[in-house]
């Protein structure tokens, strides 16, 4: 027992419920132990129970919460900590990354402030100064530069943001860090960059790590041990090499293929190319497309006299998309991807350019205008549960544009709205209908985010990271959906990924983003087979690729 650093035995986890006769166990008997310097990574399906896991070791469940079972941390157990005891143990003994870094971020603090707070509540003997130092040495471990110290978290990407909050656990030098999804928003460049520093670190400072995540050829790559998570069940554990190449439960065995079907090579790439709808006439053309923002100089550099920064988040973007294809645009977190998309939506409007679409110049339009072009062009985002309304059903959330547009009554958006649940999958459609978005699986709640964009009969999806937050399984699902839907409803797709393996398994062409420019575009099999710019050959060179058995 004193051996190990950290142990888990017989854990059983219950949420809060109504009835107490059937007790709905999130975690049900789970056993493991983690040694020094062990990198341990932990998968399965959302709602399998493994961040409830991660947060039951870490005591950060609801009050009344039922938890049976014994957690230890260097001999000592975790469940009897006094709560200053517990505050010392949270941040110094295990740091917790989560998913999204605006769940660990205060929008009313910048980030230099979050580094201070945290230094100063767990090591006051360090002078402001001193503090000040060692943040910064921390934040340049995540490629974080020190001119953005005074900035606020809504001035970052999602990737820089998650950047921040990795930083913010590596402060303490803690002996076990329980990472939880931590580069779901990052690309691969970046995912690569900052799993080699937390690696790198458990071997330096003898530090554990538990990853949770869904990204199979990422656990591979950096993780020793696999456990295997299904219905709050621990049904695999074993060393890596072992699991992949010889799995023992079916469960592992389906997430497996689902994984290797999206990185199949024969799969896309190619079948619904430029010439597969005959139509020569580009549905969208970008040109020269620019969005520069300006960061307000702060009180010293005003009495210095110094002008703000400009950031060129999209800097002269030229593109064309054509009726039927799949365009792929990849690039790192910050890159300016996401900017692109909102750009060509006109949600923002650009500093200058032009974006047509069906042969209208949309930067030109009124807003009353845009906004009835948006009827054929629709957004899918990536987090499905921040862009569905938690107060509205799912049936009022997919009718709400037709009453925008004015398309239909409200008998006729009812018919529309179930016979779209039937062709998203959500079956049977009036069951879904008068759900609300907390009572779905994050990948029901995808299915709803494209029913609802699809409702318009748009002739153009803007897909932002659409299955990024997804698992290996639900993400073959919903991507087969939306391959299924886009035949069906004759659409067209911008598909903005991080994914390289994703990007290469559903992209007829792919434009590679860096640094707001576009530095390589072509064929999706050329651009893999034959990449010419060294950024592509990066980022491909980066991409954690699972191995076939």
């Amino acid at each position: 027992m004193s051996e190990a650093l950290f142990c888990i035995e017989n854990l059983r986890v219950a949420y809060p419920q109504h009835d107490e006769e059937a007790i709905n166990w999130a975690i049900d008997d789970v056993s493991f132990t983690l040694q020094r310097g062990e990198r341990m990574g932990l998968v399965g399906e959302s709602g399998c129970g493994k961040s409830t896991l991660g947060r039951a070791a870490m005591r950060l469940l609801p009050p009344s919460s039922r938890v049976t079972g014994r957690v230890t941390f260097q001999g000592q157990s975790v469940f009897d900590l006094a709560p200053q005891a517990m505050r010392k143990f949270r941040g110094e003994a295990v740091a917790l990354i989560f998913q999204d870094p605006m769940t660990r971020l205060d929008p009313l603090m910048t980030i230099g402030d979050h580094c201070i707070e945290t230094l100063q509540a767990h090591a006051p003997e360090l002078s402001k100064r001193e503090a000040k130092v060692k943040a910064i040495a921390t934040l340049a471990k995540v490629n974080i530069p020190e001119n953005r110290w005074s900035q606020y978290p809504h001035e970052f990407s999602g990737g820089m943001r998650q950047r921040v909050a990795i930083a913010l656990a590596l402060l303490l030098n803690p002996k076990l860090i329980v990472a939880d999804e931590p580069t779901t928003s990052l690309d691969v460049t970046v995912s690569a960059q900052i799993l080699q520093e937390l690696t790198r670190l458990c071997s330096e400072e003898n530090m554990a790590l538990l990853l949770i995540s869904h990204d199979l050829a990422m656990v591979g790559e950096y993780c020793d041990r696999i456990g295997v998570m299904y219905n709050g069940k621990m049904v695999e554990m074993g060393a890596t090499e072992s699991v992949f190449k010889q799995p023992q439960h079916e469960y592992t065995r389906s997430l497996l293929k689902a994984a290797l079907h999206i990185q199949a090579v024969d799969e896309g790439s190619g079948e619904w190319g430029v010439g597969s709808g005959g139509v020569a006439k580009p549905i969208l053309t970008v040109t020269e497309l620019k969005q520069h923002y300006t960061i307000e100089p702060n009180f010293v550099e005003r009495l210095l006299q110094r002008s703000g920064q400009t950031i060129k988040a999209v800097d002269g973007i030229n593109l064309e998309l054509y009726q039927g294809e799949i365009f792929g645009l990849v690039g790192e977190s910050g890159c300016g991807k996401s900017t692109l998309s909102r750009t060509i939506l006109q949600l923002i409007r650009p500093t200058s350019g032009k974006v047509e679409f069906l042969g209208q110049d949309l930067t030109t339009l009124s807003r009353p205008a845009i906004r009835s072009s948006r009827r054929q062009m629709q957004m899918i985002f990536q987090d499905p549960h921040a862009c569905l309304n938690p107060a509205m059903t799912v049936g009022q959330s997919i009718a709400d544009p037709l009453f925008i547009h004015h398309l239909a009554d409200v008998k006729k958006a009812k018919e529309q709205v179930l016979w779209m649940l039937e062709k998203v999958g959500l079956t049977p459609p009036e069951l879904y209908y008068q759900r609300y978005p907390s009572d779905l699986s994050g990948g029901q709640q995808q299915r709803v985010a494209i029913a609802r964009a699809l409702i318009t009969r748009p002739k153009l999806l803007i897909c932002d990271e659409p299955v990024s937050m997804l698992d290996a399984s639900v993400q073959s699902q919903v991507l087969d959906l939306m391959l299924a839907l886009k035949t069906e409803f004759e659409l067209t797709y911008l598909f903005i990924t991080h994914d390289l393996w994703l990007a290469r398994f559903l992209c007829d062409r792919i434009a590679v983003m860096n640094s707001g420019k576009i530095v390589e575009t072509g064929p999706t099999k050329e651009i893999f087979a034959n990449p010419q710019h060294p950024y592509t050959k990066t980022l491909l060179a980066a991409a954690p690729l699972l191995a076939r058995a």
